[in-house]
């Protein structure tokens, strides 16, 4: 799931070569982690790659040690939490390093140039701000927990939350270095006078603030979050601006709150399976598992009408098993597929928009990162969600299939042939090690034998020991720089999570949750309009923030209100996230659809046009999802 698209601040203009465009660095296909970083990275990389080392040999050892043992090592769990944190703050500055964070590109890039610079500056400083009013704050929440000791270890746990001082001191230097390559000195003066006049203003109204009560949602949550996005601040400092803001000027509350938020959205041991997710990816990547599984499906279906379509979709299916990332599942399939696609008469756009939906389609196949944070967000058990997944994104195979069969009436067959059975039966041999690994992670989890930690931990070593083995290996060197790309991913994903926490808190104090729960309960048609305006409001979201932030915003405010309605809590998680994921590929704004053009070598315009088919057929989809619970409930 390693979704990301672009970084510190909008995308350098072309007078700052060297810096990744907003193009390259959408979803973590940034060029970033194979530039080599400056010197004075190398420390904060070595470190996070060690914690990331440290996590995955303590998971392991904790698991051999359960159940091969009957001896569980009682302080693992808390040196792992340790780390954990470390490794998110620390990996966080590595991606603000590498523009590897979310953010929104597409109002930024409408601007001309001069203009364009001069907003960069100031998404620059409003980054800055919010950095310089967290930073105390974190000093101050670590000093507090310096009187709380951990259970297993009997240290203070000021170890442990004083991380996230030390991570936003390292993104605040992170900033100033990069304001100081690729802003002018004026428009930077300029920025920061505008943003701290805006500060003080609003410092200023805090007496009359105060008496506005919910309205200041729509002020600060609203539309300083809005603006900031407009701007191309990254989504995790959207919230940010908007939760310190909202507390600083129109509450009473200490911003030791945001904090203490942050490190709640952020430490569930839950989210430990988030980066050896992502690290089992990189495996695939290297290894060339999943071009194994490929090259086998190809063989067997290719000699078929639609048959290179049911192979991209079927791919994609099997390959988010393994990696739980849109990205590597698009780019693992695309260069093997779309030559042959061509040949047999399938035009750029259709291969494309195939690929797109087809990777939105796999996005709930376990294991999926978005089910596992969701279930740890909203208390859901994601044993069921990976069960109910796995069926879910069957019936939108199933559908896609049938468009892609139609789509191919008139596809060019000749010279076409079945591969012969000997072929067949090798490639399968070389795939089936990568075929079990998606089967091997539901069957685990789903069964309760293990939890989605325990069972990427084995599956890491599992992916590492076949590469090896069978996919040619991976080096020293190499292994270190997934560790460091690890690490650069899962802080963006899980700094958004945290800086979403502290939101949805300010948003549920508020009472607008409330308000909103008595209007949404009382709607005309009880949960089957709720169902309609979930759907809405997620593929809207899902266009704007991508579809982590979207879940993340939402998720404890949503909840409760399904809940109320009857709705079981894993069905209502598979409609909000496949209505997310549609949202992620629908043009003009979703970031998943330019992250497809990309990888396909087509051009968005022409691609546009030969979505909204794809789309609509998934909408099709998701509305029977909706509107046939048995669906996400038959395997629990």
């Amino acid at each position: 799931m390693t979704q990301h698209a672009a970084g510190v601040a909008p995308a350098p203009t072309p007078a700052h070569p060297g810096l990744p465009s907003a193009a390259e660095v959408l979803e973590g296909g940034a060029p970033g982690p194979a530039v080599r970083s400056p010197f004075w990275m190398w420390p904060l990389e070595a470190v996070s790659a060690a914690l990331m080392l440290n996590i995955t040999v303590l998971l392991l050892a904790g698991v051999v040690s359960r159940y091969v043992f009957g001896k569980p090592v009682v302080w693992s769990d808390e040196v792992v939490s340790i780390s954990f944190v470390w490794l998110t703050m620390l990996g966080s500055a590595i991606a603000l390093h590498r523009n590897e964070h979310l953010r929104l590109n597409l109002f930024v890039e409408m601007l001309p140039p001069r203009t364009r610079d001069f907003v960069h500056a100031l998404a620059l400083a409003a980054m800055a701000a919010v950095l310089v009013a967290l930073i105390g704050p974190a000093i101050d929440y670590a000093r507090d927990e310096w009187f709380i000791r951990t259970p297993a270890l009997d240290m203070p746990n000021a170890f442990r939350v004083g991380s996230i001082a030390v991570g936003l001191v390292a993104m605040l230097a992170l900033v100033a270095v990069y304001a100081g390559r690729t802003v002018r000195k004026t428009d930077m003066a300029l920025a920061l006078v505008l943003v701290a006049a805006i500060g003080g203003i609003c410092w200023g109204l805090s007496p009359q603030l105060l008496k506005l009560g919910t309205a200041n949602i729509g002020i600060f949550l609203v539309g300083f979050v809005a603006l900031c996005l407009v701007a191309g601040v990254p989504i995790a400092f959207c919230f940010g601006i908007g939760a310190v803001c909202y507390l600083a000027f129109s509450t009473q509350v200490p911003l030791t709150v945001v904090i203490g938020r942050m490190d709640e959205g952020m430490s569930s041991l839950v989210l430990v399976s988030v980066p050896i997710f992502v690290l089992l990816g990189c495996v695939l990547d290297t290894t060339g598992m999943g071009k194994a599984i490929v090259d086998f499906l190809a063989s067997l279906l290719g000699h078929i009408k639609a048959g290179m379509s049911y192979v991209l979709l079927g791919s994609l299916f099997i390959v988010s098993g393994i990696s739980g990332s849109k990205v590597s599942d698009m780019a693992t399939v695309a260069p093997a597929l779309f030559p042959e696609m061509k040949r047999r008469g399938h035009r750029p756009p259709e291969m494309v928009a195939l690929l797109a939906t087809g990777a939105a389609m796999a996005d709930t196949v376990p294991p999926s990162i978005v089910l596992i944070v969701l279930g740890a967000v909203a208390g859901v058990s994601i044993a069921g969600l990976f069960q109910a997944g796995f069926v879910v994104a069957m019936v939108l195979l199933a559908v896609l299939a049938v468009l892609a069969r139609w789509k191919a009436r008139h596809e060019d067959m000749r010279g076409a042939r079945r591969a012969p059975m000997k072929q067949v039966g090798r490639l399968v041999l070389v795939a089936a090690p990568a075929l079990v690994l998606p089967f091997l992670i539901r069957t685990a989890v789903g069964e309760g034998v293990a939890t989605a930690t325990e069972v990427s931990t084995v599956a890491v070593v599992y992916a590492l020991f076949v590469g090896h083995v069978l996919y040619g290996g991976i080096g020293l060197r190499k292994f270190y720089s997934m560790l460091v790309e690890t690490a650069a991913l899962s802080g963006a994903v899980l700094f958004v999570l945290g800086a979403a926490s502290a939101m949805a808190w300010s948003i549920t104090q508020s009472g607008v949750v409330q308000q909103l729960s008595v209007f949404m309960t009382s709607l005309p048609g009880g949960w089957i309009a709720f169902m309609a305006v979930t759907i809405g409001v997620f593929l809207v979201l899902g266009c704007l923030l991508e579809g982590l932030p979207a879940v993340l915003l939402l998720a404890p405010i949503m909840f409760p209100i399904a809940k109320k309605l009857g709705i079981n809590d894993v069905h209502y998680s598979m409609v909000i996230v496949c209505a997310m994921n549609i949202g992620l590929m629908m043009p003009p704004i979703g970031v998943g659809f330019y992250i497809a053009c990309r990888i396909g070598d087509a051009r968005p315009d022409e691609v546009i046009g030969a979505i909204w088919p794809y789309l609509l057929a998934l909408l099709v989809g998701v509305t029977v999802i909706a509107a046939v619970p048995w669906i996400s409930t038959v395997a629990l």
